[in-house]
Order: structure tokens, then sequence, then C-alpha cells
């Protein structure tokens, strides 16, 4: 059957993929899974619900939660119902969740656990809103998801066929979900896409997949942002079966467990990954750490355009030898994975790929239900260093400046109770403003360079795109992360948090005593990054060359404010957390 509206999937899978696991969850290292049919129904039963607790259409409903198959139910039942999903993340602040519940209406609210029940119920009580408050797991006196299932039981005709006629009445143009982008400044805005922006999206990167109903694919990446529930779309089209981790600790084991065949992550879930492969040498000695080095250079700098009889011999025994092993770990078998979010380190697709872990590197944005371009599975193209191709039936072109705009059905309705700002971005012929700055590679391969206002100029007039070096500087093992700065200034700079265990390796090695308070004192370890950093300058143009740095070793996360929801950098919180050791940076004589 077509699908126009998102609900239109549940229709589609029970069809087409009747089967026992389309959606499973891992609690306490078991799988609970969840038939087509159980997902279909519980879905129904809300939407009932949803009604007889007296939402009528286009009330918002927000979900905080993990990923789980009641986020599925829920998500359902909201559109079913002609209600609008508001999923957020569980690590916001309390100044976000009171922004986003007071900003969006919301009339009922699903909390994961008892925890942020307890957060939320505060806030509520602080607004003095009339908001309904259900837990996902029993939350003190608070309605439980299973009472709405059971109040969905009993519903009656009149109820059910109310809720039946929104699947002939709903348009596809009508608004599905609000999404608050949590941004690396100012206050969330709430993006409304409707049940066109989408399904036309899911379906445009359907198309590209090579698995199919007899496969299974892991999810971690929080369903609230877009890429992650897009993607979840796209495996109910095509009867995909959806495995949610049990936590972001356990994701190897989960992949072993649930025997996947793929995920998708982003760019910091695998640098994390590779850093495990990386340091793993440590622990072996003669022929084996040789093999081993050998095996992970060949992978670092693995190209697979090579067709030479050597080359592909080389492989076949580092692939006999190790590759095999590090698959062996996740389950066995060749992955397909899809990353996107920033971008990522060459060296890490080349990595995994040669492994047969085949990573796809995607952009999109939320605005944009969110993907632009893709590199092909189907087409088994990875054109590393780019982001892929455009997906069919979305226009991209570049502004003068370099700013990559679009335009296609996939383009949200605009930010909510705010016009303004969606006319700021969405011009008067339809292009969305997407802020990155852009090129293309062999004329179809999009490529990413840096966000527009990011970019910064130096006091001699030389412009400088921080994310560019921030990557390049990332490459060493010994930095886990860095933000490149300098506006206005003489020179860029950057702020380097190290690897804490590659550092606390080598100051075991060199007999330093690592004091964290101390480091930038400590000229053995400075001077040893220093030469790190030398190595990356030499690939930069001159004015691009960090002259100066500081380091450190410190969490920066979502949880602290250093980092967006989706691990970008929040560069005024960095600066202002900083602020000593760039004021220190640029009064050296």
């Amino acid at each position: 059957m077509e699908v126009k509206r998102v609900f239109d999937l549940l229709e589609r899978a029970v069809e087409l993929y009747p089967k026992e696991d389309i959606l499973a969850q891992k609690k306490e290292g078991k799988w609970e899974k969840i038939s087509t049919q159980e997902y279909y129904t519980k879905s129904h039963l809300l939407a009932y619900s949803f009604n007889m607790l007296g939402l009528e259409s286009n009330e918002k409903i927000i979900t905080i939660s993990n990923n789980r198959p009641e986020w599925n139910f829920i998500d359902m039942g909201c559109m079913l119902s002609n209600n609008i999903h508001v999923p957020i993340y569980s690590t916001l602040s309390d100044s976000d969740y009171e922004f986003i519940i007071e900003h969006s209406d919301a009339k009922l609210i699903f909390v994961g656990n008892n925890i942020i029940g307890k957060k939320i119920a505060s806030i509520i009580h602080k607004l003095n809103k009339e908001i309904i408050l259900v837990g996902i797991e029993p939350f003190d006196k608070y309605l439980h998801i299973k009472d709405l299932y059971n109040n969905g039981l009993e519903a009656n005709e009149i109820i059910k066929d109310k809720i039946n006629s929104y699947k002939n009445t709903i348009n596809e143009t009508d608004i599905a979900t609000i999404i608050y982008t949590s941004g690396t400044t100012g206050t969330p805005k709430g993006v409304m896409l409707s049940h066109k922006n989408l399904v036309f999206n899911f379906l445009s990167h359907a198309v590209q997949q090579i698995k199919d109903n007899r496969h299974k694919m892991l999810s971690f990446l929080p369903l609230c942002h877009i890429y992650e529930r897009s993607m979840n779309y796209e495996y109910q089209y095509l009867g995909i079966s959806t495995y949610y981790a049990e936590s972001l600790s356990t994701i190897a084991s989960d992949l072993a467990d649930c025997n996947a065949d793929g995920f998708c992550a982003v760019p910091r879930v695998l640098e994390m990954m590779f850093n495990k492969l990386e340091n793993a040498s440590k622990d072996l000695k003669g022929i084996s750490k040789t093999i081993y080095l050998w095996a992970f250079n060949l992978a670092c700098n693995y190209d697979y355009s090579k067709k030479s009889l050597l080359y592909k011999l080389q492989h076949l025994i580092a692939d006999k030898l190790v590759y095999s092993k590090w698959r062996s770990r996740l389950g066995g078998k060749e992955m397909l994975i899809v990353s996107g979010g920033s971008s990522i380190q060459e060296k890490i697709i080349r990595l995994f790929t040669a492994a047969k872990l085949y990573i796809f590197e995607g952009y999109g944005m939320t605005e944009t239900s969110p993907v632009i371009a893709v590199n092909n599975p189907k087409e088994m193209i990875i054109k590393i260093g780019t982001v892929g191709k455009v997906v069919e039936g979305t226009e991209v072109k570049l502004a003068e400046d370099g700013e990559i705009l679009v335009r296609g059905p996939h383009v949200m309705l605009g930010y909510y109770k705010d016009p303004d700002y969606t006319k700021e971005v969405i011009d008067s012929e339809g292009w969305f403003h997407t802020g990155d700055i852009g090129q293309f590679v062999d004329t179809i391969f999009l490529k990413i360079t840096d966000r527009k206002k990011e970019i910064f100029k130096l006091s001699a007039g030389k412009y400088i795109a921080p994310q560019i070096i921030e990557n390049k500087i990332k490459e060493s093992s010994y930095i886990d992360n860095c933000m490149v700065i300098g506006a206005n200034e003489k020179f860029a700079s950057a702020i380097i948090n190290l690897n804490k265990a590659k550092v606390e390796e080598f100051c075991n090695n060199n007999n330093i005593l690592l004091n964290v308070e101390t480091l930038n004192s400590n000229i053995e370890l400075y001077n040893f990054i220093e030469k790190e950093i030398s190595k990356i300058n030499k690939t930069l143009a001159a004015h691009e060359n960090i002259k100066r740095f500081r380091i450190v070793i410190d969490d920066w996360s979502p949880i602290n404010g250093l980092l967006s929801q989706t691990l970008k950098l929040k560069r005024s919180k960095i600066l202002e957390k900083y602020s000593s050791l760039v004021e220190e940076i640029y009064n050296l004589k």
C-alpha cells in the first residue's frame, strides 16, 4: 500500500511484515520482542485513550524517554488521533524543559522514568499548568501507560469511529510533529514537520537501503532526534526489525546479542569505537602486536578503489588475522553504518570500511526532515570526505558565499510561533538557508566545509573555518576534542581537550606525574602535544596554523552544557569556561 501519512506505516507493516520482532528492547540482559500486531494494537489503544482523556485534534503530546517500543506506540498514537508529537531529550536543563513545555502548549507529557518524572512534575507545578503526566514506567500517583492501554480497551464505537475517520481526513500536509532543536546558541526552536515532510524524506533514503525484512538494526541514538527517527521510519517501511540497545555502554554486546546488520551513529560514537580498537594493541606482545599494528595502519589508510592483486592479498590477510576478530565481537556480520550529525574523520571511515563495517556518511538538518545528501549503499559509493549525492527529489544550490541552500518537499513548514525567523531562513522562492558552507566534489558529491556562523576572521583579514582544523587536530589519538579560537586576533589558537587514557599511558611510560591542575606547565607533556599540533600545522595554510594552545582534561558533554544534544561544540559555553586560558593565550608576549 502507498504511504502518504506516517501512520500508514502501521497498515503496511501488518499487511506485508507480520513478524514477531518488528521492535525489540533489551531489558536486564534479555530481549523483549514486540510483534507487528502488538505495535498496531497498542498504537490504536493510545489513540483512543488520548481522545477519552479529552485531547482534541492538534494538541501537543511530549515524550521524554530513552529509545523503547513505547516511544513508537506513543508516536503512532499521536498521529492516529490527529495530535502532534513533541519528543524531547531526557538530558535537557530545567530551563530548557520549562521553555519547551510552556512554548509548545503541551497537554500531556510521557516520562520514561521516575527521575525525569519528578523533575517534570516540579516544572509543571511551577508553571501552574494543567498537564496530564504519564509514566512509561510506574511513577508515584501518576497515570501509567498501561492505564491508557486499558482505557483504550474500554473505548466505545463512537470513539473508535472517530479515530478511524482521521485515516481518511488527515492530509499529508498536516503537521505531524514539532521537534525542538537543541542548537548551540539561544533558546530552542520548534521545527514543525508535516506528514509529507517526513514521508518524502524516509522514502528518499529507503530506496538506497540494501537491507530488508530479513535483517535487524540496532538503535541507540535518541529517537527524539530526527536523524534516528527518520531511519526508524525507513526500517518500518522496509520491514527491518529495530532492536533498542540497553545503554550506550552495551552497544558492542547488544550488536552481538541480536546479531545486528548495522546501526546509525554520530562521529563521536565511532571515534570512541576507533579509540578502543587502537588501544587494543597495548595489551599485545611480540609478533601479535606487530601484526595488529600493521593491520591497523593498513585499515587507517585503506583505499577501496585499489585493485592490485598485492593490495587485495594484504587486505585479505589483515582481514583473516585482525578485522574478522573485530567483527566477531560485534556479532560476526558485515555491517551497514550510517553516520551523520557532524563530519567524521577520514581515517575512521577507512578503518571501518576495511573491516567490512561500511560507513556511509550523510548530511541533513532537522528543518529538512533531515536527509539532504548521503553516500549510497545500493551503489556501494563511499566518496570519503563528502556526504555523498543529493537525494532524489531534493534541490541543492550554493549561494555566492558558499552557503548550502535546499528546496524540496521535505523542507519544514516553519518554526512554531516564530514566523519572522521562518522568513529569515526560507526565502521567497522556497530555498532553506542551512547556514552550512559547502562545495561540490566531482560536480555531484556534496562536501561540508563549515558552519557559516562559526567561520571567523583574523585581525589581518584572513578567514578561519574552525571545523576543518578541529577535525584534523582530533586525528591525533591523544586529543579527545578541541576548539579553534582567534576571532579578531593576530593568529589562530586552540583549547585542546586530551584523551585521558592515552595521556595517562604517555605519562606512565615517561615517569611523569599527571596533575590536571598543572597540565600546561608540564614541559614534557606540553612539548609532546606541541609536536602533535606541528604535524597538523604542516597540512594547513600558513594563516590557519595553530600558533598557541592550552590543554585540559575535562568532560565535554551535553550534561555540563559544553556540547549540544547532538554532540556539537557549544562554542560560547566553552569560551566562557576557559576564559582565563583564552586570555592567557592572547596576553602572552
